[in-house]
């Protein structure tokens, strides 16, 4: 194992994956800058900043993707992404359906996203459930520095369009990282806290939160399961309903705002297939349907925190409390 911050588990999974194929390149705002050991060692050729446009990047990464390349590209901040939408959605996410599969579009385009870095509603929004919505992308959203280096070598070796956020605040986060080949398949949730009463899902940093929701859970002798989905697109299903299925109470916690977010498709998965198991109604831990302040105490409420998670899931029991009282009384 190796101890590692999260920017650099991303860099040196692209570094082994530009070392293992030669048409693995790297192009964007400011990476050249940015990821000096890469530049020093793969060269000007193969690392290079990019001017300030989205949707010239995001254009060249679908031309080199359909042309052999496997691009990896940096937009930065999250809401840049809409300067690309055309790029990346109309063309990156549907190319390879019209083809007829005739081509492939194997590009990773990377954007820092959520609260931490107070860098106010234009750097700071919550697109993520945009792009799940978008047929033919694929989207990633890690919440430890091993996931964010097994997500980054499976999404450049992936032959379709990948969109990987970042949560800003996470970048210097240490973690711990597998020597050797470490891959994490796109898909393929993880189960951070097992329990038996009721299951927390989330992604990004909210996974951190939702862990100490559980604990608090813990102490007053409710064992929570957290579910991390690391990737929103695909979806692991079969991880979300048997979670749901074994505990019988959801809470889904994004910082996204709520308004068809994740945890609407995820509630709704549950009500259509798992409603039968379900012992209380999915809940939905969210921001705020505004813009990201640039106050760090707003901030703080404006994000999911543990407090409102863990009252939020405690609040699924009181009609078995209420039960209890009625039977008690008779």
């Amino acid at each position: 194992m190796q101890c590692l911050t999260i920017n650099d588990a991303i860099g040196q999974a692209i570094a082994e994956e530009m070392r293992r194929d030669s048409n693995v390149m790297m192009f964007g705002e400011g990476v050249a800058t940015k990821r000096v050991d890469l530049l020093n060692e793969f060269g000007g050729r193969r690392i290079r900043n990019t001017p300030l446009a989205e949707g010239i990047i995001a254009g060249a990464a679908v031309g080199a993707s359909a042309m052999g390349m496997r691009p990896v590209i940096d937009l930065l901040f999250a809401p840049f992404m809409t300067l690309a939408m055309d790029e990346l959605v109309n063309s990156a996410g549907k190319l390879r359906y019209m083809s007829g599969g005739q081509f492939k579009f194997p590009l990773v385009a990377m954007a820092m996203t959520g609260t931490g870095w107070t860098v106010g509603a234009q750097h700071n929004h919550n697109l993520e459930a945009w792009f799940v919505h978008s047929p033919g992308l694929k989207v990633v959203m890690p919440s430890t520095a091993a996931d964010f280096k097994g997500l980054m070598k499976s999404a450049i070796r992936d032959d379709n369009p990948v969109l990987f956020f970042v949560e800003m605040a996470m970048t210097f986060d240490s973690g711990e990282v597998p020597d050797g080949e470490h891959l994490v398949p796109l898909g393929k949730a993880a189960v951070r806290r097992a329990g038996s009463d009721v299951t927390l899902i989330s992604y990004g940093k909210s996974v951190r939160a939702c862990e100490a929701a559980a604990s608090q859970l813990a102490e007053k002798g409710v064992f929570a399961e957290v579910i991390d989905l690391r990737s929103l697109k695909p979806l692991d299903e079969a991880a979300i309903l048997a979670s749901a299925k074994k505990t019988g109470r959801v809470v889904v916690v994004h910082e996204a705002n709520r308004m068809c977010g994740v945890g609407a498709e995820i509630a709704a998965i549950l009500a259509e297939k798992a409603f039968v198991a379900l012992k209380a109604p999915v809940l939905r831990i969210t921001s705020p349907d505004v813009p990201a302040p640039s106050s760090y105490p707003l901030e703080l409420a404006f994000a999911p925190q543990a407090d409102a998670i863990a009252t939020a899931a405690a609040s699924l029991f009181e009609s078995d409390q209420k039960a209890v009282r009625e039977i008690q009384s008779s």
